[in-house]
């Protein structure tokens, strides 16, 4: 397998006239800024309470020290040598390498396409975060008859989020409408986004848990997702920097704060989960004790909090029947735990019902999604650099085209991709995406970059040139997870995360207003053409890696095919 020498690509990098940082901090601050984003304030205290609390550490701190501190460290130091993106940083390698960069490069569009989504919500939330009282602190009434039942039977937070936000459908099956409040919140998330990336850099300046793979699989996405390993975005920062740079100390620099943000997130947020669900455990009593009351005819002060176990088992040894017609729900404060939101359903929900709680409500909603705008908003840097920058080495467009346009023509392709999301389905979808084009998909990618490094570029050169970059070899640390513990890490990680998949039916989580139980959410499995557009998401794009391959091994041959001359082939 050819590859190009170590001499020869520096000369070829030195060829090409590439933008620079205008400082270090400039760099620092934009790579913090693309690692450190939504995920650290709501994916990681999910996690970290979906697989046992402090036990989710464990396999979160294995993947950190042996695969995304290595792994970031290894997309730093070859963007900033090879000094090209994600798609012209592998085709030097190797050509047959070239489809692991166009993996990087569709990956970084998907993610993106979604994720502005998101900041797309918390836009809306901010623009009604004006309105005194907030609109998510009561429920609305018709006619001035009663509350709406949809509200009064969830919550008003819920009900704001469901129903004003996402206008949400009761199933997939079922797209809904295009919201218009939606579509003008994402043309104004996208907006943002080109704004700040018009010309690219210089713009943007329990232990038994511990055998399930989907929780390895969960730490190692997460480790990826928030580092932000295989967007390209990395490298592609990397490249603008100067060929002698101390990038092994930006990676473990980074890496840490990345990792110390998204623990200190948690400290507030397992706060608010915890008054969440002491608040609704209290106020189920509390609906409860009215029923009892109602039914039995009972003083206003017979039933309290303190006593409402031993009056219920009374009342229900006595008068059994009466007590069942009630269909009271029965108050569990580790349920109510457990009901924690994740996702986008962590900021829209949780959060907001916290900050009603607050004096000066406003002013906290408006300064909590400003902070998750930026967080949001620099983080969209890299997944439009991820796109922008490959493109552009591969001079795909004339000349005569401003780098103004091409980031454009990227947003508004982004935009109308993104509509999909503003459907009443579109939350559905969102997990669809947030599942499948930023979990397997990046491991491959991840796997088959550290693959190129060490076996195809070469350790020893590669050690030579991080040498020449920083004035250090790397330490055994490094030697030995790049060689051979990362890899077979995700290599494990991902054969036992497929083999379980198979085996577990694709479901998912609705809102239905027309479901007995509260909260009105049940489990649903996916539909069928549903599961083939999961799987597309993730093998759609992997197809590429020996696609690419396959071509350049079939052109290399035929180009061999050498006729004399009167005996060239009719």
């Amino acid at each position: 397998m050819k590859t190009m020498g170590s001499t020869e690509l520096s000369n070829n990098a030195k060829t090409q006239e590439r933008p620079k940082w205008d400082n270090k901090v400039q760099y620092l601050l934009t790579c913090i800024g693309f690692a450190v984003g939504l995920g650290n304030v709501w994916r990681f205290p999910y996690l970290c309470q979906t697989y046992g609390g402090g036990a989710f550490l464990i396999p979160y701190g294995i993947a950190l020290i042996f695969e995304g501190i290595p792994l970031f460290y290894l997309e730093l130091a070859i963007g900033q040598r090879l000094r090209r993106g994600s798609i012209g940083v592998w085709n030097a390698i190797s050509p047959y390498f070239g489809g692991v960069g166009v993996v990087s490069l569709l990956v970084s569009f998907l993610v993106g396409v979604y994720y502005n989504t998101i900041i797309a919500w918390i836009l809306w939330y901010f623009f009604n975060s004006f309105q005194d009282p907030l609109p998510w602190s009561y429920c609305p009434t018709f006619n001035q008859t009663g509350d709406n039942e949809e509200c009064a039977q969830s919550s008003t937070v819920s009900y704001f989020w469901y129903r004003k936000t996402l206008n949400i459908t009761s199933t997939i099956k079922d797209n809904g409408d295009l919201q218009w409040w939606m579509v003008l919140s994402l043309a104004a998330a996208w907006g943002a986004v080109y704004l700040c990336t018009i010309r690219g850099i210089q713009s943007s300046g329990k232990i038994a848990i511990l055998m399930n793979p989907r929780v390895w699989l969960d730490a190692a996405t997460q480790i990826f997702f928030s580092l932000s390993l295989g967007f390209g975005g990395l490298i592609a920062f990397s490249s603008y920097n100067p060929e002698q740079n101390d990038c092994e100390k930006d990676a473990v620099t980074i890496a840490v704060i990345n990792s110390l943000s998204s623990l200190y997130a948690s400290i507030p947020i397992f706060s608010i989960l915890g008054f969440k669900a002491k608040t609704g455990f209290w106020q189920c009593l509390d609906r409860n004790i009215i029923s009892l009351i109602n039914e039995f005819d009972l003083s206003e002060m017979t039933i309290t909090r303190e006593n409402y176990e031993e009056s219920f088992h009374m009342l229900n040894s006595t008068y059994p029947d009466r007590i069942f017609n009630l269909k009271m729900k029965e108050c569990n404060l580790k349920e109510f735990l457990d009901q924690s939101a994740s996702g986008t359903g962590l900021a829209f929900i949780v959060f907001t019902e916290a900050i009603i709680q607050m004096p000066g409500s406003q002013v906290w909603a408006i300064l909590f999604f400003t902070m998750l705008f930026s967080l949001g908003l620099s983080s969209m840097f890299g997944n439009i650099e991820g796109v922008l920058t490959p493109l552009l080495d591969l001079e795909i467009f004339p000349k005569w085209i401003p780098i103004e346009a091409i980031s454009g023509l990227i947003c508004l392709i982004s935009f109308a991709f993104s509509l999909i999301f503003t459907m009443g389905s579109g939350n559905y979808w969102l997990q669809i995406f947030d599942s499948f084009t930023g979990s397997l998909t990046l491991l491959v990618v991840v796997f088959f970059e550290v693959i190129a490094v060490t076996y195809v570029y070469g350790i020893d050169r590669f050690s030579e040139d991080i040498k020449w970059m920083t004035g250090r070899r790397p330490n055994i640390y490094w030697q030995a997870t790049w060689r051979y513990i990362s890899p077979l890490l995700m290599a494990a990680v991902f054969l036992s995360y497929i083999v379980i998949q198979f085996l577990t039916p694709l479901t998912y989580e609705t809102w239905d207003p027309d479901y007995e139980n509260f909260p009105m959410k049940k489990i649903e499995h996916y539909p069928t053409w549903v599961v083939v557009i999961c799987v597309l998401l993730v093998a759609a794009p992997c197809m590429f890696i020996p696609s690419i391959a396959l071509l350049h091994f079939l052109r290399k041959r035929f180009k061999k095919q050498d006729y004399p001359p009167g005996n060239q082939k009719k």
